[in-house]
């Protein structure tokens, strides 16, 4: 809360703290609901670039907010929630509308955004899934990686994000649903759940950046994604590493 006013400010004036401030709050978050985060992989430093994962609740955020100096593109539901809804918007969030009528316009927003420098990042299941399985990436939403930025064309990154282990102990296939928020279930008691936790282990895998021109189709790229991603989630979840 005391941060807020803060960034709010900061966006008001076009600073450049409105970019690095959400990092900061991020990790305070963390550091305060006992997260240790392990990350592998290089993540690319390009700018800009577009960030493509599996998303398994609103806990991924904090847990990428800490690591990628960027904005979320998110469904434009999520800016009306209360709370969550306003740090969206401090955070620069791109909300789109799942209507297909309106695909067009979102693609050149979200071109616009990265023509600016900014780095995206984007859940293409369109959903959040259990925490087990990941569900497959919507080539509609990689529409914007078809067109170059500034000539050039954009670097996609896919990434993986697990929970794997919780007070020290790993996590098993019964237990990974305690961090994933999806279908009907309640906000607050699943969140006041999570704060109740002892420390919490989440991984993500930076996987090797690609591009449109490799693949020369959105469902290509896609499915491509889709395949590094999964095949990340299940060895992170297993322990085993390649």
């Amino acid at each position: 809360m005391a941060l807020m006013p803060v960034q709010a400010v900061a966006l008001a004036m076009g600073a450049p703290l409105a970019e690095r401030l959400p990092a900061t709050y991020h990790r305070i978050v963390a550091r305060l609901l006992g997260f240790d985060i392990v990350v592998s992989g290089k993540m690319a430093t390009d700018t800009p670039a577009l960030f493509v994962g599996n998303h398994t609740s609103y806990l991924d955020a904090m847990v990428l907010g800490t690591i990628i100096e960027g904005c979320f593109i998110a469904k434009s539901e999520i800016a009306d929630w209360p709370l969550i809804g306003w740090l969206a918007k401090l955070q620069r969030t791109v909300f789109v509308e799942r209507r297909s009528s309106r695909t067009a316009h979102q693609r050149d927003e979200i071109g616009a955004r990265l023509a600016a420098g900014d780095r995206l990042i984007l859940f293409p299941e369109g959903t959040s899934d259990d925490g087990v399985k990941v569900l497959p990436f919507k080539s509609a939403l990689f529409a914007v990686a078809e067109t170059p930025v500034d000539g050039a064309p954009l670097l996609v990154q896919p990434f993986s994000i697990a929970y794997t282990a919780l007070a020290g102990l790993p996590v098993g296939r019964e237990w990974r649903p305690l961090f994933a928020w999806y279908g009907d279930m309640e906000m607050v008691p699943h969140a006041w759940r999570i704060f109740t936790f002892a420390t919490v282990r989440a991984e993500v895998r930076f996987h090797q950046p690609v591009t449109f021109g490799q693949f020369g189709s959105r469902k290509a790229l896609a499915e491509h994604c889709f395949e590094v991603v999964r095949h990340g989630v299940a060895e992170a979840n297993s322990g085993r590493r390649s």
